[in-house]
């Protein structure tokens, strides 16, 4: 009996336990109608948690930080668990199909306890997931990329610029930027900024490489520059051929995502030659340069072509304000006044800017400044001279051909700012002999229109925008005073120009001084009287317009052979030609628009040579001789508009309408009449098919 306690003791131990093991066993499928539903609501509560974190880390890499491990790992297990437990939810309703007795058996109770089980233990998981899943933080700053500081002098209002190439660096469909603009006007301080950025603002490239290619660019120095970026900077390495580098140079950068930073580019590098993977939307590499012509950014395939422009007037102040001193400013109450008269006579452009500004820097007296807004009016200054135009050269001496680079040229003749038509421009580049691809006005528009183009892609002219229905265009001041310079100083020979725009002049200049030019412009003045009679052998263009004339002496265009261009436009008071215009028998283009001329003096007749009679808004104008229009055998292009009225006199192709005109020009081999939307009447002879 001694022994028989403990026996059964044990028993009854063995006995609850296995009925603990059953009960809780069993209460996989007697529970299941709970755990069932509390499952499909932990796994709503982990999919929003799951949708939480990853818009935090999305956000955060769209600041360029870098996601934390860890918080990816829980991204990752937490999408394995919304799988497994959107499985269970989706087989919840066979398996509840097969509980009988109020759920506290099954018809199929292994399958039944083998679900219920894996609910719970899902349920677990999922709960234990949820506590990991509270993060203070869900990424880091990247850390920078491998780049190489440079100096740079502070930019002003180049912000906006700079922000606008970070965002097509961040942007995955840009893969090559081209930065354009003037020389001088700050694309090289943006690329320099922009790669100092990449050594503070985070960022998710490996290498960023600065390159200097200039003018007449060696592949192997572009290579040497970007090889000591990379690591290649032992002297064997250096030794190698073009071909090798590149090689090299390739094997490296197709592994990781660069960027390459290429200053001052002249025309088209090719990438593939030096060595650089194509950048891509695949790759996520960027190519970022400078250049001053747009045409280079279409060469390089540049998918975002930015423009950067010269300061507006306030944000030009500042600077010049910055480089010339508070000190030196406050030195006289006058200063200030003439201190922005400087700096508007630089236009904008930083490089101007700052070079005069320092050298003002120490002038103190009003003497000096008015000196010096002398000399800049002259093109004169020696700092700009010496230190900014000829830099801007460059881009004067990278055009193409000559033609070109004497139709640059051509357009310094007109005022600061002023908007040339297009047209116009044309007409008077053809008269005055530049054009000499063809052998019409009409068609040598297409070979100025190019010329054009290629100008305003050299950042060398400007869009003038529309005026009075013309396309027009203008030129920077400084760049005009650049062409100024180059006409004075290199192109005295080929290109003589004397031009005296808007200088208050009440009288002709001194005769002497403008004898051997060849190119000459007096617009915007106040001359009233053009009495002398100049010796000039080698004018070809003569711009009179936009003055006060109301007598030009008999002999004024006496000695004047070879005058092409003759522009008396603009000049309301002037009533009569004088008969000495007889002599321009070499003349082209006369203009004579917005005249006060009251009749067409039968002298012209000996203008054999016209090509172009402009007579638009030639309000007083009474009579035009018969016979006269007809002596004109090579005109193309003929203006009259309004049409003047009806004038009675037998010898007047303004009487009776616009008939006797037409029979003037019945004279040449063939003709055609046109009246164009403006009612302007335009009559130009057609060349005969051959």
């Amino acid at each position: 009996m001694v022994n028989c306690c403990p026996v059964q003791w044990s028993f009854e131990n063995f006995l609850l336990r296995g009925w603990d093991f059953i009960v809780s066993h069993a209460n996989y499928v007697w529970k299941l109608k709970q755990t069932l539903p509390t499952l499909s609501a932990a796994l709503q509560e982990l999919r929003a948690q799951r949708n939480d974190v990853r818009r935090q880390v999305d956000l955060a890499e769209q600041r360029l930080l870098k996601p934390f491990e860890q918080v990816q790992l829980w991204l990752s297990k937490a999408e394995t668990m919304i799988t497994e437990a959107q499985e269970l939810v989706s087989n919840g309703p066979q398996q509840m199909n097969n509980l009988c007795l109020g759920g506290c058996a099954s018809k199929s109770c292994l399958s039944s306890y083998k679900f219920g089980k894996k609910v719970v233990k899902m349920l677990q998981e999922i709960s234990d997931h949820k506590s990991k899943g509270v993060f203070e933080k869900v990424a880091v700053n990247q850390p920078a990329a491998s780049v190489v500081v440079r100096p740079v002098e502070q930019a002003v209002d180049l912000e906006s610029t700079i922000q606008k190439v970070w965002s097509c660096i961040v942007e995955t469909d840009a893969g090559i930027v081209g930065l354009y603009g003037l020389g001088g006007v700050g694309k090289t301080t943006i690329l320099t900024k922009l790669n100092n950025k990449f050594s503070t603002k985070p960022n998710n490239f490996d290498v960023v490489i600065w390159a200097l290619v200039s003018k007449d660019y060696d592949v192997g120095k572009i290579q040497d520059r970007i090889g000591v970026n990379l690591g290649f900077s032992d002297d064997s390495w250096k030794h190698k051929s073009v071909e090798e580098k590149a090689v090299d140079i390739y094997g490296v950068l197709r592994n990781k995502k660069f960027v390459v930073l290429l200053d001052d580019l002249w025309e088209r590098v090719n990438l593939n030659q030096v060595g650089i993977p194509k950048p891509s939307q695949e790759n996520g590499s960027k190519l970022i340069f400078t250049t001053r012509s747009l045409e280079v950014c279409g060469e390089m395939g540049a998918r975002k072509k930015i423009k950067v422009e010269c300061l507006e007037s306030e944000k030009a102040w500042e600077l010049f304000q910055d480089e010339v001193g508070y000190e030196t400013l406050n030195s006289h109450p006058d200063i200030p006044n003439l201190a922005k008269q400087v700096a508007e006579r630089c236009g904008g452009l930083p490089l101007a800017l700052i070079t005069i500004g320092r050298a003002m820097a120490c002038k103190k007296t009003l003497g000096e400044w008015k000196y010096a807004i002398e000399m800049l009016k002259r093109c004169a200054l020696s700092k700009m001279e010496n230190e900014v135009f000829p830099l801007l050269k460059f881009s004067y001496d990278n055009l193409p051909n000559a033609t070109m680079k004497s139709c640059l040229l051509y357009c310094c003749l007109h005022p600061e700012d002023y908007c040339i038509p297009k047209k116009r421009l044309v007409e008077y580049w053809f008269c005055e002999g530049l054009l000499n691809e063809f052998d019409r006005i009409s068609d040598a528009q297409m070979q100025g229109d190019d010329i054009i183009s290629s100008l305003l892609n050299a950042c060398l002219l400007e869009n003038g925008g529309v005026i009075n229905g013309e396309d027009c265009v203008k030129m920077h001041d400084v760049i005009r005073d650049m062409a100024l310079w180059i006409t004075r100083e290199f192109e005295a020979t080929e290109n003589n120009f004397f031009v005296k725009v808007g200088a208050q002049l009440f009288e002709e200049p001194d005769v002497k001084a403008w004898e051997s030019v060849k190119r000459m412009s007096v617009m915007e003045n106040k001359i009233a009287v053009l009495k002398e009679t100049p010796k000039c052998p080698n004018l070809r263009t003569l711009f009179l317009s936009r003055n006060k004339l109301k007598v030009i002496n008999g002999g004024f265009f006496q000695f004047i052979p070879h005058l092409s261009v003759l522009d008396l436009s603009t000049n309301n008071e002037l009533r009569a030609l004088p008969k000495g215009i007889s002599e321009l028998i070499s003349l082209e283009c006369l203009d004579l628009s917005w005249t006060g001329i009251e009749e067409l003096p039968m002298e012209l007749k000996s203008l054999t040579k016209l090509k172009l009679l402009d007579l638009s808004c030639m309000f007083n104008l009474r009579k035009i001789p018969q016979h006269l229009i007809s002596c004109f055998f090579e005109l193309q292009i003929f203006r009259l508009w309004p049409y003047p009225k009806d004038y009675p006199n037998e010898d007047n192709v303004l009487n009776g309408g616009n008939e006797k005109l037409i029979e003037e020009f019945e004279r040449f081999t063939t003709f055609e009449h046109t009246k164009d939307t403006d009612k302007k009447h335009v009559l130009s002879r057609k060349i005969p098919e051959l």
